[in-house]
């Protein structure tokens, strides 16, 4: 992991972590199978990291913190969104993962397919939204309104108009990260919210 840290996802190698650990590549087959157990190790002791408060905090706050956690996660560790995204099978942090998220909704009176589905939606906009926005560089305020104008000098006159209104705010006032995390957040926890109070019973 501090590997990935320093140098991206890629640097992660068996020769590479070899020269890391200061040993012969074929010593770490006598502990892992291959790169893809390093890698589903890794996913795993992220996944450990993200907090999933339950017993006494209210379904949707437990879900608001668990974004937040995991977004803290994700910016210790860049790389961790994007092979979180792309492993095929979990591990037993994994599944312990899915297994408390599951029980928050489900405690909370989501039935279980509803659960299953809140939870894949929730999944899917955190991870999405992580890789988005490390493929972006969305996170430097300065950087975002320098790209806003830089947009607004490249666009001919009179060409794209939704763009250059969209690129003019931004090149106002810079584009915040947290705000519109927690925008699309909110919109899914509240359109959540409906479905629970719409559910017989």
């Amino acid at each position: 992991m501090d590997l990935a840290d320093e140098s991206g996802i890629e640097s992660v190698t068996m020769r590479g972590l070899a020269r890391r650990l200061g040993v012969e590549a074929a010593s770490l087959y006598n502990h892992v199978a291959g790169k893809g157990d390093v890698l589903d190790g890794m996913v795993d002791v992220v996944v450990a990291a993200i907090d999933v408060p339950s017993g006494g905090v209210e379904w949707k706050e437990a879900m608001r913190r668990r974004a937040v956690s995991a977004r803290g996660v994700f910016a210790r560790h860049p790389w961790a969104a994007g092979l979180i995204d792309s492993r095929e099978r979990s591990g037993s942090a994994g599944l312990s993962y899915a297994d408390r998220v599951l029980g928050v909704l489900l405690a909370a009176g989501f039935p279980p397919r509803v659960a299953a589905n809140a939870f894949m939606a929730l999944d899917s906009y955190i991870l999405g939204f992580e890789r988005q926005r490390a493929n972006l560089s969305l996170s430097d305020e300065a950087g975002t309104t320098d790209a806003a104008r830089e947009t607004l000098a490249a666009v001919p006159p009179g060409a794209f108009p939704s763009l250059v209104r969209v690129a003019e705010e931004y090149a106002a006032e810079p584009y915040d990260d947290e705000a519109t995390f927690a925008f699309g957040l909110s919109l899914l926890l509240d359109g959540l919210q409906r479905l629970l109070e719409a559910a017989p019973g």
